[in-house]
């Protein structure tokens, strides 16, 4: 195992910068999850750890070693793609054992390691069948035991679950993170899938257009976004936003849109005539009786089983709300909602950054 040091790493294309002096560093062990929008940098930045793809500038380091011009065999990395890259005539045993029978190691060395892998993975019943005959799971399982058999001090996924369906992607989810907690290697996780990233990482660093936009644990970029694009890029459905400025109403302080008055805790860091963008997620908007609360206007309802997704006209701004309680509720009743007080995002509508909400 190993940490991986990222210091002022700069990618070029011609006059393109696709990633412009980024700093990152990934303890031993960690699950670092690097996710964002498409095109914003994050499988070129695990392509350059891999050494797949040349640095403009910078320096990466796996443990105490720069390997900017080491070759990828020797950076003692293992990467598993999207592409399970699986060779359809060698069997499973064969695809796993590849990469050691290239160095010539003892065979009976090789079926140790291959039918520790497989043990972990639940391939041991699958080790004499071939690519072919097996799920898009197992495949992806047999690209994970080709991975482990080298004992990398690092593993690189590249979106590995994008060509799975829905419920394989769940399982594999489960497999992965298991695997890593049984192993405990450093794992850098390339996704664009929040889901994957909440549910997996230890730590998420989340990028967009080459830069990185915040770094931190699961929930703690859950609940405290550090601007405007984490705060909509993270979660599903999307946060709540409306566009206001503050004024005292009431001896209270409102975030007052062109139509509504929205409560603020209080304490709030703001000050009136701010123009603030006012977030709220759709689980901390909670129906009130009536009389109470913001009137919504419902437009779609949609049941999921555990939630229903409430879709309203809050004023002229679309809202949703997640309840967790069975209501009867139809398109163009009115539903009457509120915003938890300590739930409530405060983000300058000029820089998108995070405007703390107590005061110190």
């Amino acid at each position: 195992m190993a940490s991986v040091t990222i210091s002022n790493i700069k990618k070029d294309y011609g006059a393109l910068s696709i990633i412009d002096g980024l700093d990152l560093s990934i303890e031993d062990g960690q699950f670092v999850v690097l996710l964002g929008p498409s095109g914003c940098g994050k499988s070129t930045l695990l392509r350059m750890i891999a050494g797949l793809e040349p640095i403009t500038s910078g320096e990466i380091a796996i443990g105490d070693r720069v390997v900017n011009t080491l070759h990828p065999k020797d950076r003692n990395i293992a990467m598993v793609f999207q592409n399970y890259a699986l060779y359809a005539h060698m069997t499973v045993f064969d695809n796993m054992a590849f990469s050691m029978q290239l160095k010539r190691r003892p065979t009976e060395e090789i079926k140790q390691k291959v039918g520790w892998a497989a043990s972990i993975l639940n391939l041991t019943p699958y080790l004499e069948r071939y690519p072919r005959q097996l799920s898009g799971g197992q495949r992806q399982r047999v690209a994970m035991g080709r991975a482990i058999v080298r004992d990398p001090t690092v593993f690189l996924f590249d979106e590995p679950l994008s060509n799975l369906d829905a419920k394989l992607r769940v399982q594999m989810r489960t497999e992965i993170k298991e695997l890593h907690q049984r192993l405990k290697t450093t794992t850098v996780y390339v996704t664009h899938d929040q889901i994957e990233a909440m549910t997996m990482a230890d730590v998420i660093v989340i990028m967009r257009d080459g830069h990185i936009e915040q770094i931190g644990r699961p929930l703690d970029v859950y609940d405290r976004p550090a601007n405007l694009f984490v705060a909509s890029f993270i979660g599903s459905p999307a946060m709540n936003m409306f566009h206001g400025e503050v004024a005292s109403e009431r001896d209270a302080w409102v975030v007052r849109t062109d139509e509504l008055s929205l409560p603020l805790p209080p304490g709030a860091a703001v000050r009136p005539g701010q123009k603030v963008i006012y977030g709220i997620r759709p689980e901390h908007l909670r129906p009130v009786a009536d009389g109470r609360g913001i009137p919504a206007r419902i437009t779609v309802v949609e049941p999921t089983g555990p939630e229903i997704h409430i879709f309203a006209s809050m004023g002229n701004t679309a809202i949703c709300s997640v309840l967790h309680d069975r209501m009867e509720l139809s398109p163009g009743a009115v539903i009457h909602l509120e915003p938890a007080p300590e739930r409530i995002h405060l983000f300058d509508q000029g820089s998108g950054e995070r405007l703390d909400k107590g005061r110190s």
